[in-house]
């Protein structure tokens, strides 16, 4: 078994946690309102944010020029960069205030995730970091594109503008994990591998947590309304 294959199995359950999730069955099936939407897009903006930082603080601590995860860090900085802008653009499109979000700190659950990542970086692995691309670029192959279509359906409008973030991402993720299965599976240390399991199954939690908060406060305004 390959180390990808392995790291998919032991996240399995995860995994299925989180796509069983109301808010994701729910945006899947029929679609988002504006104000939903803009929710999401405001917590997007406070993990994609600190992505580059990340990776940075990552490669810093591998500290080893010739090292394969350095040179695919250092790519992904590359590629990564001002993704962050396009989210902002998008909430300014759907008639959010992109300034105050980006001024913002995010919600709870995004902050863990985010401190989470940096201490595990710091405390455990850099290598670490692997267990939250996982997470994030595998969960946008599945429902990225999707999600843009379904929410754009029930809002009657076209995915023109306002979902350069899931469309891109949806897309781009592809070629990143076929490229991601390749690199980990060069990871033949198992305390390593066992470090990135932990933290995609962290992740996975984490983020979940990011999903039901968007969802529990969204209803809770629209009860109070």
């Amino acid at each position: 078994m390959t180390f990808f294959d392995r790291l998919t199995k032991e996240t399995d359950a995860d995994r299925k946690r989180f796509f069983n999730r109301k808010i994701v069955s729910t945006v899947l099936k029929e679609g988002a309102s504006k104000k939903l939407y803009v929710q999401y897009l405001e917590q997007a903006y406070h993990h994609v944010r600190y992505t580059c930082p990340l990776l940075k603080h990552a490669i810093a601590k591998i500290n080893e020029k010739h090292n394969p995860i350095v040179h695919v860090f250092e790519e992904y900085v590359e590629e990564e960069t001002g993704h962050e802008e396009w989210i902002l653009n998008d909430i300014a499109f759907m008639g959010g205030d992109k300034e105050k979000v980006r001024q913002g700190n995010g919600d709870y659950p995004v902050r863990s995730m985010i401190s989470y990542m940096y201490n595990t970086i710091d405390t455990v692995s850099p290598q670490s970091l692997l267990g939250m691309v996982f997470v994030l670029e595998g969960t946008s192959v599945n429902i990225a594109t999707e999600s843009a279509e379904a929410i754009a359906k029930s809002l009657n409008i076209n995915t023109k503008k306002g979902f350069s973030y899931l469309l891109s991402h949806g897309k781009l993720d592809i070629s990143h994990l076929d490229f991601y299965k390749n690199l980990v599976n060069t990871i033949q240390d198992k305390t390593i591998q066992d470090q990135i399991i932990d933290t995609a199954k962290m992740i996975y939690y984490l983020w979940g947590n990011m999903f039901d908060e968007i969802y529990n406060k969204y209803h809770q305004l629209k009860e109070a309304a």
